[in-house]
């Protein structure tokens, strides 16, 4: 990380994923917004609290009401989060933004045990979910498995389907002293992911599908790097992205007041005619007390909601 200025149709279960649904179908005539963030351990977690320190304590409700404030502000279509807590969390968000007029009628988060996990709020009905965590990969001389595992989800548009692949990869955080800022797990973790995505979509060039979430790693990194190229196969794209100053970058980091890109939107060379131009990156007072992460918002038109 640089150190910079700051700027201003489903099932109830399926494959280790709680999905909730209600209602609601494609949008007809408008363009998707899609967005991503990191929202900060919205589920109970280790925390300083006005009263000390607590081991197991929630999000605090001033977050939560920032959140929901910048979430209204994006105003996306379908918003991949990252680091949201159990099932209830999540249908606790869904719920308060429903109250304040953001309705979210599906809504999924992956049920494996992991206390921070992948997540997804969606206006359109989400298809085919399921989460992957069985990806098995060497990392210092043994099997490692995924350790957030995908949320993948497809929606039915206008223009067609397009697949949402939610990730998390490992932060710089590491005690082993093998691998001291986990810069090999976290290229390791984004090869396989990589593999895999060519196994289930063997020709990037013809199926559409996006890769969004935090890489904890800024886009000409090895680890984003690995995922969006095998050899001579081009997998995926960068999506730019920038605030109103033209700033990119997503994560603070408070301790170091260190600035980087890190929450990235990559898309496959066939869904490069749905983009409809660069990014958003979304700043203001509520996003920066909701969450160390600034959420990326990419505006996608289908070609049948444009008449091509």
């Amino acid at each position: 990380m640089s150190s910079r200025p700051a700027s201003r149709g489903s099932r109830p279960w399926l494959a280790g994923v709680l999905l909730l649904c209600s209602g609601a179908g494609p949008l007809a005539g408008e363009a998707l917004r899609i967005a991503t963030w990191n929202v900060a351990n919205y589920g109970p977690t280790a925390r300083v609290t006005s009263a000390g320190y607590r081991s197991d304590y929630p999000k605090p409700e001033a977050e939560k009401a920032a959140l929901r404030a910048a979430l209204r502000r994006l105003d996306a279509d379908v918003v991949a989060l990252q680091e949201m807590g159990p099932p209830a969390y999540l249908e606790e968000l869904a719920r308060d933004l429903a109250r304040e007029g953001l309705v979210y009628p599906h809504r999924v988060v992956a049920a494996d045990g992991e206390p921070r996990r992948n997540a997804l709020l969606s206006r359109l009905p989400l298809h085919a979910v399921r989460t992957q965590r069985e990806l098995e990969f060497p990392y210092l001389g043994q099997l490692t498995r995924l350790r957030r595992g995908l949320l993948e989800a497809t929606l039915v548009t206008p223009g067609g389907e397009l697949t949402v692949v939610v990730l998390h990869l490992k932060s710089p955080l590491s005690e082993d002293p093998r691998d001291p800022r986990a810069d090999a797990l976290r290229r390791a973790e984004a090869g396989a992911v990589r593999d895999w995505l060519l196994e289930r979509f063997p020709d990037p060039r013809r199926a559409r599908f996006l890769v969004l979430g935090d890489c904890n790693e800024v886009p000409n990194g090895p680890a984003v790097q690995s995922l969006r190229r095998r050899g001579r196969t081009e997998l995926l794209r960068l999506a730019p992205a920038a605030d109103d100053r033209g700033d990119s970058w997503t994560h603070h980091y408070r301790r170091g007041e260190t600035y980087a890109r890190v929450d990235l939107i990559l898309f496959s060379p066939a869904t490069a005619p749905w983009i409809a131009g660069p990014g958003e990156v979304l700043d203001g007072p509520e996003v920066r007390h909701a969450s160390d992460h600034r959420p990326v918002v990419l505006r996608l038109t289908p070609p049948a909601l444009n008449g091509g």
